[in-house]
């Protein structure tokens, strides 16, 4: 669940003030990244717009709106609108949109501008014959309906946004045209696909892999990599250098090792730091080291001389881990896909969207223990952004897991100390500059990662024989984005009992309904799915209770019943002869004949909607199912307890037992409410069990 405050703006970054009327600074009216200065920035008059200095969210892609991409004859007016955005007058009922939603939008004004100037010269002379022939180009242009409505919204800004257009604007709304909105395609269903689980279940394993097995070997080679060459405890002798060069070489013909390479060559780098020397000292003496290279030949160059130590299937995961990043195995692939890795993991486990993980930093991990040290609680802090006032983010806390909060560990032993951010690329990646502007992973960069790691995994798993990799789905390799996740965890938690209303807290929804659209709606058909897994599941837990005699054993007021409802069901199930059922049988079964047993770690819920106190609770808002978020099993009169069941409850008292002796001596007001909780199922127990150990 995640809680978020208001962020005050720090120094130097609040909004400017407009200087120059003529020629404005288009970020007048903005607030700047630090250390960035208007006087830096874009003007009105420029035909580039640089978009860089107003993106506060450190994972956005760094943007430009190019104006030379409309005919000059609506340049203009595609100025004045996209000022008005950035800086000028907001008009009545619109929101300021934010800079990178400027961006996506300029590619729609681009479309119309140009269209239009094809047809006329100014804006304020299309007729409503002239938008719906546009109509029919975007037709034409655009299959897919949520492309067009996106064309025809920018359209209309030219004119909500009028005002702001003193050169040109359109004369009326074109919404009152007809055909001009097309029906939603998903009726406010979120469109973003789950990973299905027989992807993720592989998938989320090998990331776990990664972090728990493999990340000590390659944060070692990392550490390796980043630690300077350390001067020698005694200054080199003045030519010395051939006689060591000799005696090494000699060492490595006499053991036969092939000496380190580099993409086919011998490496002076790789002999370098064998030897504890300068790889330039070595440049005149490399003839020797390529005749050493042709008796013993040449192996991959390695990061350090590490034993690698991870293991799995009791052997060692990798060979070595290589120096030259073109290879699969090298240091800088291997220390991507941990960091993808980590991703995965925060990203499904905590819920958390990527602008909001790509702003997590050192230290945004708080751990909580017990009285005893050890701990329970773990809470990721970063910032917030989407429905929040200050466009640089709200600081907000996820309570994630044990897992999620191991990935985070990791990600600070990655990074090197100086550097804040998790998710900065890291320095050994190719082509990474220390100076550019965008230093954190952009989405498109972590959606390209995460489905090379999916690939490395099956590569992996081709190259060694393995069977765990990740299958395909409709024969195709399932295309992962960053937001799968988010959506995957939410179908998950909406499954749970009161998972909808979890996810609504945990997700930051405002209500119920925006939760159970984002993890997917009774339209979609996602109660249905719910309800017939669910159904599933506990129609093989009831037939393997019955085969085992289980009900016959069962105590509680509910006792005869549930023995009686599933004798009758394991009769069905037996019919004609057939014992062993398959899902799809079962599955009809359970649709036609549901018991409407429950199984559960304290009770077994015999329901019976005249006596439910879950549904009284609900004030007649119940649809004749239990509740077993509000379910009150001490009264109840719909329980039944299995052995198990019991031992639940036994379990329950010893805690609390324990709990009150425990000291310092609880508050009286605690320790009342806990002896009248023992005293409680002690005597549920005692009236419900035939055997019951002391208390």
């Amino acid at each position: 669940m995640t809680t978020a405050m208001r962020l005050l703006p720090g120094p130097g970054l609040l909004p400017q003030a407009r200087t120059d009327t003529t020629d404005p600074y288009v970020f007048h009216g903005r607030r700047l990244c630090e250390g960035c200065r208007l006087e830096d920035t874009s003007r009105f008059s420029d035909d580039v717009w640089v978009l860089g200095p107003a993106m506060l969210k450190k994972h956005e892609r760094r943007s430009i709106l190019d104006f030379t991409l409309i005919p000059a004859t609506n340049r203009q007016a595609a100025k004045e609108l996209c000022y008005a955005m950035l800086s000028g007058t907001v008009p009545a009922g619109e929101d300021r949109p934010a800079v990178g939603s400027i961006r996506t939008a300029f590619t729609e004004y681009v479309r119309f501008l140009r269209w239009a100037a094809d047809r006329s010269t100014r804006l304020d002379a299309l007729t409503g014959r002239d938008l719906e022939d546009f109509q029919r180009f975007l037709i034409k242009s655009l299959p897919a309906s949520d492309a067009r409505q996106k064309v025809r919204s920018a359209a209309r800004k030219f004119w909500i946004w009028r005002n702001s257009l003193p050169s040109d604007a359109l004369r009326f709304d074109p919404r009152h045209l007809d055909g001009w909105s097309e029906p939603k395609a998903h009726s406010g269903e979120n469109a973003t696909a789950r990973v299905p689980e027989e992807v993720l279940g592989p998938l989320f394993v090998w990331a776990m892999r990664f972090i728990n097995e493999f990340s000590a070997d390659i944060l070692a080679a990392d550490r390796y990599w980043r630690t300077p060459l350390a001067a020698p405890a005694e200054p080199h002798v003045y030519g010395a250098l051939p006689t060591q060069l000799r005696a090494w070489l000699d060492e490595q013909i006499a053991a036969r090792r092939p000496l380190p390479g580099w993409r086919g060559e011998p490496s002076t780098t790789g002999v370098a730091d064998a030897l504890g020397r300068s790889p330039i000292s070595l440049g005149r003496y490399r003839h020797l080291i390529e005749e050493a290279a042709a008796i013993v030949g040449l192996a991959p160059q390695t990061v350090g001389d590490r034993t690698i130590r991870g293991r799995l299937d009791d052997r060692p995961w990798i060979a070595a881990i290589l120096a030259d990043h073109t290879e699969p195995d090298s240091l800088a692939a291997l220390a991507r896909m941990l960091q993808d890795a980590c991703y995965l993991v925060l990203s499904f486990l905590s819920g958390a969207r990527d602008s909001e993980i790509k702003h997590l930093k050192r230290g945004g991990l708080r751990t909580e223990c017990d009285a005893d040290g050890v701990p329970y609680r773990w809470k990721m802090h970063s910032l917030a952004f989407k429905a929040e006032d200050d466009p640089a983010g709200v600081p907000a806390v996820w309570s994630i897991g044990e897992p999620a909060a191991r990935a985070i560990a990791v990600l600070e032993q990655l990074q090197p100390p100086g550097t804040d951010f998790l998710f900065a690329r890291l320095g050994h990646s190719p082509g990474v500059k220390r100076t550019a502007v965008s230093q954190v992973l952009t989405s498109g960069a972590t959606n390209a990662r995460l489905n090379t790691f999916a690939a490395w995994i099956n590569d992996y798993c081709q190259q060694h024989g393995r069977t765990d990799g990740i299958p395909a789905v409709n024969k195709q390799p399932w295309h992962l984005k960053n937001s799968q996740f988010r959506r995957t965890l939410a179908w998950f938690i909406a499954r749970r009992p009161g998972g909808v209303i979890a996810g609504a807290l945990a997700y930051r929804h405002h209500c119920v309904q925006v939760f159970e659209g984002y993890a997917g709606t009774s339209e979609s058909g996602f109660r249905a799915e719910v309800e017939s897994e669910q159904a599933l599941a506990r129609g093989e837990h009831l037939m393997a209770a019955i085969d085992a005699h289980e009900h016959t054993g069962l105590t509680g007021p509910a006792a005869e019943e549930a023995a009686r409802r599933l004798e009758e069901f394991g009769a069905r199930a037996r019919f004609q002869g057939k014992v062993v059922l398959d899902d799809n049988r079962l599955r009809r079964l359970m649709a036609k004949n549901d018991p409407a047993v429950y199984p559960g770690e304290y009770i077994t819920c015999v329901h019976n909607h005249a006596k439910a106190l879950c549904e009284r609770a609900r004030r007649g808002r119940a649809e004749g199912l239990p509740d077993h978020g509000g379910c009150k099993p001490l009264a109840c009169r719909n329980v039944a307890l299995t052995p198990e069941n019991s031992a639940a409850w036994q379990r329950e008292v010893d805690r609390i037992t324990h709990r009150l002796a425990s000291r310092p001596t609880l508050p009286p007001l605690l320790r009342h409410r806990l002896e009248s909780r023992r005293a409680e199922i002690t005597a549920f127990l005692l009236e419900n069990t035939t055997v019951l150990e002391s208390a």
